[in-house]
């Protein structure tokens, strides 16, 4: 971060991060905002493409490394949500882009830019969609960084709260199953953690569920005893950190199975398989759910 700015990405990323810095309570909106923003319509998701380097090159702030995701991979967290606003208003984001605090739009550590995302605050129902085109928060905890219109929009102009957050794939663009609204169902003990994992922390077990949730799924491993599911499911998520969400163990007569999911597509699960097998190299088989 010391070498001279040669290329306006990064004059756009150094920008970004350090709005992706601010504190909601010194960085409200300007003395008289534009009226209705209860009322601006959600970011509508088209398929983009994404760039190996640029935005999504891996970088470092405050001493800890970010590895952007640079491929159109499905992506679901819970954690806590910021937001920033007229101090960067009109800056450049780490995209390059002009960043628009009334705008609906959203910034992520290492999520592709750009990208759309749903993010639902549990606490009142409210779910917004953004397209993620900036870099932060660099909060411990924190997940992502809202523009002060979709804070408002999910009522969390307040600070920090927690927020589900769901990227969607260029498949579920393209077959418009974005518009479903149907979230990806998350481990209970996701709701626990706020996500700090995605920096460093190790991931931790997750209890299994009462019963799968309906769409495909990739299984890993089926053991005869519970024991070797919960190692198997342990080291996968140790070390595949974007699965962690999405790992259960499914018991059934005599046998426990250790499955990810559910994808709302083969596609996006037959991706995913192809991931866990170039990690570790196992055979995982697809397996829909009605």
């Amino acid at each position: 971060m010391t070498r001279p700015l040669l290329f306006p990405w990064l004059l756009a990323c150094v920008l970004a991060l350090a709005a992706c810095s601010s504190t909601p309570t010194r960085d409200g909106p300007e003395a008289k905002p534009p009226a209705g923003l209860d009322k601006t319509p959600d970011a509508q998701p088209r398929v983009e493409p994404i760039r190996t380097g640029g935005p999504n090159k891996p970088y470092e702030v405050n001493g800890r490394s970010y590895t952007p995701v640079a491929t159109d991979r499905p992506m679901v967290e819970k954690g806590l949500a910021s937001w920033y606003g007229r101090k960067f208003h009109g800056r450049p984001t780490a995209s390059g882009e002009r960043y628009d605090m009334y705008a609906m739009t959203a910034a992520h550590k290492t999520m592709p830019l750009p990208s759309y995302a749903r993010v639902r605050n549990p606490a009142n129902g409210r779910e917004v969609i953004v397209r993620v085109n900036d870099r932060g928060p660099f909060h411990e905890g924190r997940i992502i960084d809202l523009s002060y219109t979709a804070a408002m929009r999910l009522g969390v102009l307040n600070g920090v709260a927690p927020v589900e957050v769901e990227r969607l794939t260029h498949e579920q663009i393209r077959s418009g199953a974005w518009k479903a609204g149907a979230a990806v169902e998350l481990p209970a003990a996701a709701a626990v953690e706020v996500a700090a994992r995605q920096d460093s922390s190790p991931a931790a077990a997750t209890p299994p569920r009462e019963a799968p949730a309906p769409g495909f799924w990739v299984q890993l491993g089926a053991f005869r005893e519970r024991g070797g599911a919960e190692q198997l499911q342990r080291q996968v998520a140790d070390e595949l950190d974007w699965l962690q969400p999405l790992l259960a163990v499914w018991g059934e007569p005599q046998l426990f199975r250790v499955q990810a999911g559910p994808f709302v597509s083969r596609t996006e699960a037959q991706d995913a398989a192809s991931r866990i097998r170039e990690a570790f190299k196992l055979v995982p088989v697809i397996v829909e759910r009605r």
